[in-house]
């Protein structure tokens, strides 16, 4: 089922296990693009109806939709807390990061004035990644929120959905899928386009943000879901196991597995997903995510251990190793770092107070998750004497002549006389 493969050469493991975009699938996101651009509307609602097998009259969810979205008393107290735990953490970066430049003159944060969440739906429902992008732009201070989410079988948008949006005062859209993106990205009659997109999506959804992208600034790729996990002899490998599961039932294209030395511990991992995986729920989804994606990789030593898990960078990694806190120092790549056997990635999902909108693809590398960082602005003003610019004359010339760029000088030189 999992395949246990021996690492022989780092850079040629992460390169061989990296999920690559088709020719195919770029293509056929691009003409839906090009269709919304130049349609709005009316083509968005056929690529709902073509995708999700319902016709959608009105894009936008009316008040009286919003008023029909009934939720439990758990529900809304889950997602209660889930928000207040990911605001308080996002409130702390906000006053700290607005506090750190307060002495630098010239220099503040400001919001972005409009964005645009893709939260999952469709099939499945996924209100928490509503609070990880709604919150956080509510917290970061921004005026304009748009959520766009695909309906359900029933032309609903989930409820618990619309809770998190209602609550931040954000406009929702029943789209989703590249037609979503693109809706957001180029604004139709319906939905006026928006600064930034963010937000986590499936394969199509990740080429549709990758492309606008030469347009319309986005937060990152954050596409299938990938779990790795640091594992050595004191590790569980039914907690393992049970992890592994947790993270491959989101799709069948996620991509979750084991790092360790140990080949032995390897084949128990093994064992422990063989006999876990038929009784699961959702069992078809785990199997062909774990058989297609899935993988024990076996390195020589603990330093391969630390390089394979830095440039492979998953969005998450799990250290269920004895002394995780040291390992945590050297481990630099992956989105989000949990250490220890009882911080589960599956927590993390929904109540750690961490923000489950993660770099994939090896993308952790370069940045962290989503955060209000997301969605502010370094704003830099400056203002010039002519005493100043007086100052700098001499050394300005010197560095447009040696460019070539005999301009620049004069423009500052007619100033001066």
């Amino acid at each position: 089922m999992i395949k246990i493969l021996q690492v022989r050469n780092v850079d040629t493991f992460v390169e061989s296990r990296r999920q690559k975009t088709s020719q195919k699938d770029r293509k056929i996101v691009q003409a839906i693009l090009d269709d919304v651009r130049k349609n709005g509307d009316v083509a968005v609602k056929k690529y709902e109806q073509k995708f999700n097998g319902k016709k959608t009259i009105q894009l936008r969810v009316n008040k009286q939709e919003s008023k029909n979205a009934k939720i439990t008393d758990a529900e809304f107290s889950a997602l209660q807390l889930s928000a207040i735990k990911l605001s308080k953490a996002q409130q702390i970066l906000k006053r700290r990061l607005i506090e750190s430049v307060k002495k630098i003159p010239n220099i503040s944060f400001i919001p972005i004035p409009s964005v645009g969440c893709y939260i999952p739906g469709g099939q499945a429902r996924y209100p928490s990644s509503a609070i990880m992008s709604v919150i956080t732009a509510a917290e970061a201070g921004v005026k304009r929120i748009v959520v766009v989410s695909p309906p359900s079988s029933d032309g609903k948008i989930d409820p618990m959905t619309i809770t998190v949006a209602q609550n931040c005062g954000a406009e929702i859209y029943k789209a989703g899928g590249a037609q979503a993106i693109a809706a957001l990205a180029y604004g139709t009659k319906s939905i006026p386009k928006v600064d930034k997109i963010v937000g986590p999506g499936g394969k199509f959804v990740s080429i549709a943000k990758a492309i606008v992208s030469e347009e319309t600034s986005i937060d990152m790729i954050a596409g299938p879901t990938e779990l790795g996990i640091i594992a050595d002899l004191s590790a569980d490998p039914e907690l393992i196991a049970y992890d592994l599961v947790s993270q491959a039932e989101h799709s069948n294209d996620t991509m979750c597995f084991v790092i360790t030395t140990s080949k032995s511990k390897a084949k128990q991992i093994q064992k422990s997903l063989e006999k876990l995986i038929p009784d699961v729920e959702r069992s078809s989804i785990v199997k062909q995510s774990i058989s297609r994606n899935g993988f024990i990789a076996v390195c020589k030593n603990q330093n391969d251990v630390i390089e394979l898990a830095n440039k492979i960078a998953p969005e998450h990694i799990e250290l269920m190793v004895k002394d995780a806190k040291t390992l945590s120092k050297k481990i630099t790549g992956p989105g989000l770092v949990l250490i220890g056997n009882n911080t589960p990635s599956s927590a993390s999902d929904y109540l750690l107070g961490t923000n489950h909108i993660l770099p994939t693809n090896g993308l952790g590398r370069t940045r962290g998750g989503l955060s209000v960082l997301d969605f502010l602005k370094l704003q830099t003003i400056v203002k010039t004497k002519k005493s100043d610019l007086t100052e700098i004359s001499d050394n300005l010339k010197t560095l447009t002549d040696a460019e070539g760029l005999p301009n620049h000088y004069k423009a500052v030189e007619r100033r001066l006389k």
